[in-house]
């Protein structure tokens, strides 16, 4: 939960990491000398993600093709040594923190778009790629990849599926899961392995797409992805709705939910949130709202007037204060300038910010919020919630002071609390996030031994020496 430095007393300040000397070497013939950093100064800038934690490797590897990717698994798999799959380090879980005595493979340098195939809506890109560089070759051709976590530009597809992070056009559009036709990827023992086809239907077999995605690089390595594409949409605009609390809200949602037209993304602050923006200066903010509402539709220009009407009217009802709609694609821009003001805001805020994507039903979301306030007064944390609305997810942001004496404490007592208030409202602990290190110590509170078993059994059948991203994602069989 709580951020770390790990500096294990077993490597060195300077020079050659504590690894076999046989496995060095080897590494260097397949990979080539460019391709292996082993000097602290290279390795400590790959040690950490955006969840602040840091462990400094002792290796890292930065393969340009698939075969040096095989052939750095398999040595690693032949020596027993930790291997830790990284893109660019936007995670906020630890999942991308390596072992102590582990190296870290960087898929940086497999950054190519290898395919853009219109005619058949794909394309097939290496995980090195940026969620942009693709959004902007598939746009090319006047098409989309329905994932956009709000690291677009920097976040990699390879860590887009690792955490099957989306985004707020999940809500219509789906996960990655939904938007993967078919990977290529090295299991532990550094096999190649192909799952899924390029047609849109496909049912041979089980569907290990899927399972990957998602997986956190515990299973396998992946090497290359066919994306499903997205017509782009002729026209955009949405609408601001502000409410009286997050109960009013939440019903609203429902409405909107419900109506023959899908939102494309359906986004929601809380009253702490606003009460935090109007303390940074926000203005237009009615006096009493609790909870705002942003809702963005698309599609054919001539229909788009109409969905706007029908989602406004799904969106009033009681504890409605203010509405406002954007027809056109600048104005709905402006309508998110308040939303994408906030999460910078909050690094302004206090030192440490611990953000929790986990989800409720839709209905529940106002018992969600009541409950986090609750628990935000009782452990003297305080407690900031935006997130997706349309599918639940809600962004805990738990804001503290780590010197101040107690927090720490307070804040994991505090967090076991709302993890507890969500599995008990029928939610899950992690909506787009993923597990990594943060939430592998929750995660038996949600699965049950059977599952966590059969899981054990899979990860061993892909991995049978545990070499790939180990202590992430399952806690420890049994």
């Amino acid at each position: 939960m709580t951020p770390s430095a790990t500096h294990p007393a077993t490597l060195p300040a300077s020079g050659s990491p504590a690894l076999p000397a046989a496995f060095l070497r080897a590494l260097r013939q397949e990979l080539g000398k460019g391709a292996l950093r082993l000097e602290p100064a290279d390795r400590w800038a790959y040690g950490g993600d955006n969840s602040r934690r840091h462990t400094l490797p002792a290796a890292v590897l930065l393969p340009e093709r698939e075969e040096q990717v095989q052939a750095a698994v398999a040595l690693c798999h032949e020596h027993g040594v930790p291997l830790t799959t990284r893109g660019r380090g936007t995670g906020t879980t630890g999942a991308a923190v390596p072992e102590p005595e582990g190296v870290v493979l960087s898929l940086e340098r497999m950054d190519r778009i290898l395919e853009v195939c219109p005619r058949e809506r794909l394309l097939v890109a290496q995980p090195g790629a940026t969620n942009q560089a693709v959004q902007e070759a598939a746009a090319r051709c006047g098409f989309f990849w329905p994932p956009d976590p709000t690291s677009a530009p920097f976040c990699t597809v390879g860590g887009n599926l690792a955490c099957n992070a989306a985004g707020p056009r999940a809500v219509k559009y789906g996960t990655p899961r939904e938007n993967t036709l078919a990977l290529r990827a090295v299991t532990g023992t550094g096999e190649l392995l192909r799952t899924g086809v390029r047609t849109s239907k496909g049912v041979v077999g089980y569907d290990l797409t899927r399972l990957l995605v998602g997986s956190e690089g515990t299973l396998a390595v992946i090497t290359e992805a066919t994306l499903c594409l997205t017509p782009l949409p002729e026209a955009r605009g949405g609408l601001r709705a502000w409410y009286r609390d997050m109960h009013a809200a939440a019903v609203a949602v429902a409405r909107l939910m419900a109506r023959p037209v899908t939102p494309c993304a359906l986004e929601f602050m809380d009253g702490a949130a606003l009460a935090l923006m109007r303390r940074q200066g926000a203005v237009g903010i009615p006096e009493g709202a609790g909870a705002l509402l942003l809702v963005e539709a698309d599609g054919p220009a001539a229909a788009l007037g109409e969905a706007l009407e029908d989602l406004a009217a799904a969106a009033s009802g009681e504890g409605l204060l203010e509405l406002a709609l954007a027809r056109d694609e600048a104005e709905a821009r402006a309508l998110w300038a308040t939303r994408k003001a906030l999460s910078p805001a909050l690094r302004h805020v206090a030192p440490l910010k611990i953000n929790e994507d986990v989800v409720v039903p839709v209905p529940r979301m106002g018992e969600l919020v009541a409950g986090l306030e609750a628990l935000g007064a009782r452990h003297r944390i305080a407690i900031v919630n935006f997130g997706h609305a349309g599918n639940g997810n809600i962004h805990v942001n738990l804001l503290l002071d780590p010197a101040e004496p107690g927090a720490l404490e307070r804040a994991e007592r505090c967090l076991e609390a709302v993890f507890d208030l969500v599995l008990e409202l029928g939610g899950t602990l992690s909506g787009e996030h993923g597990v990594g290190l943060a939430k592998r110590p929750y995660v038996a509170r949600e699965l049950d031994p059977r599952a966590l078993a059969l899981m054990h059994a899979i990860k061993a059948a892909f991995d049978p020496r545990g070499i790939l991203n180990p202590g992430k994602t399952l806690p420890p069989a049994g």
